[in-house]
């Protein structure tokens, strides 16, 4: 081969490498421009849904295979410039309204709390360390209940998907009266579907018996640690400080962070949109648990779940709504399967969404009263093909 012809075919090998590259550059700025834009529209989306609720702040995080994308963003329509959210001076805002943090804001998780318990009760059924349907009272003790005969009944697995017949609190569960106030009975034992978070305490209290150590030290064993869910806690951690949201009222009023009196499975979790998406991920795939879990887990076991037995309401005559262990279940007729759960500590709300069909999951927090009134207008930014029941099932009186 002559040295002309050589240098040719290199000369021309160089050319067809530089628009290689040329055309791989531009197909990597044209993708990361599509994202930012993406991003963007996003969060001009959220801002209009949340000013128009006076909601300050939302945090969410929504995944489908090979993509995700998270957001924080909030707006302040109240007369003074400070975020009267936020209790912590390194938070600011921008004059669009977006939130400019240097870390991500940490939430009150609320009832978000049991599924992450209810995960952590499975995994110590797959360990043999508990037996869902033996009765609590051979682990720990009944002297709160009025209706020991009763109490008696009870197992992990009735409690998890709330048919334990047990008034939600025999008192406010951060009073001081709680840990001493006598707990009723409002249905008989396994009879009807529930909600009760005094359920889940007296579970709370099975399980540390067993392992002879706080609910905290647990979840950081089984599930915090395993899923990388390193700004979570049911107790306060240093790591909240200055990035904790404050409660809101939908009037606007700021209660200030609240820190609660004792570790509680049913509702003082803090964490955020990033470690939380980690956690129902594990649970679409059933990382960490075995097959026979993870199936008791989202599969519906309660019949038809109520917010308020006996009264029906229009959404309980759709007969969509149901509960596994520890999670909510809507049967849809556009997603087949929807796993969610909802959380609500009065002036700050979460929700998250499962499809597990479509590999898909979203999860948002907003620090105000009117959290929930945005549900179907976030849902309605990434699901497309339908409605859900979830609103309805929430909010209906």
């Amino acid at each position: 081969m002559t040295n002309k012809l050589t240098k040719f075919l290199y000369g021309a090998g160089m050319i067809l490498v530089a628009m290689t590259l040329s055309f791989h550059l531009a197909g990597c700025n044209n993708k990361e421009k599509a994202m930012e834009q993406r991003q963007s529209a996003l969060e001009d989306s959220l801002l209009t849904i949340i000013r128009e609720a006076n909601i300050p702040m939302i945090q969410l995080k929504y995944t489908e295979p090979s993509d995700s994308v998270y957001c924080q963003v909030g707006v302040t329509p109240w007369s003074t410039q400070e975020p009267v959210a936020v209790d912590s001076a390194s938070f600011s805002y921008k004059e669009t309204g977006k939130a400019d943090y240097e870390k991500e804001a940490v939430f009150q998780a609320a009832s978000l709390s049991k599924v992450v318990f209810a995960y952590i009760v499975l995994k110590m059924y797959d360990k043999g360390e508990i037996d869902i349907d033996r009765p609590l009272y051979e682990y720990t003790d009944i002297d709160r209940f009025v209706d020991k005969d009763m109490a008696k009944k009870l197992t992990a697995r009735l409690i998890l998907m709330h048919r334990s017949g047990i008034d939600d609190w025999a008192a406010s569960p951060s009073s001081d009266e709680w840990p001493t106030a006598p707990i009723n009975f409002t249905f008989p034992v396994d009879s009807i579907f529930g909600y009760s978070g005094e359920g889940y305490a007296f579970l709370q209290r099975a399980v540390e018996a067993i392992k002879g150590k706080d609910i905290q030290s647990i979840a950081k064993e089984y599930v915090f640690e395993p899923l990388d869910m390193p700004l979570s806690s049911y107790e306060w951690i240093p790591e909240f400080e200055g990035i904790t949201t404050a409660s809101v009222r939908r009037s606007g009023e700021s209660q200030g962070v609240r820190q609660f009196p004792r570790q509680n499975v049913a509702y003082t979790l803090r964490t955020n949109a990033i470690d939380y998406s980690n956690f129902i991920r594990a649970v679409m795939d059933g990382k960490g648990l075995s097959q026979t879990s993870h199936a008791l887990m989202i599969t519906p076991c309660s019949g038809p779940a109520t917010q308020f037995p006996p009264k029906v309401r229009p959404v309980d005559e759709k007969k969509s709504i149901f509960w596994g262990l520890g999670i909510g279940i809507e049967e849809n007729p556009n997603y087949g399967r929807v796993l969610w759960h909802w959380g609500d500590n009065g002036n700050t709300k979460a929700l998250f969404v499962i499809i597990p069909s479509q590999k898909k999951t979203l999860v948002y927090f907003a620090n105000s009263g009117a959290g929930h009134d945005i549900t179907n207008k976030v849902l309605g930014l990434f699901f497309k093909e339908g409605s859900m029941d979830i609103q309805d099932w929430i909010q209906q009186e």
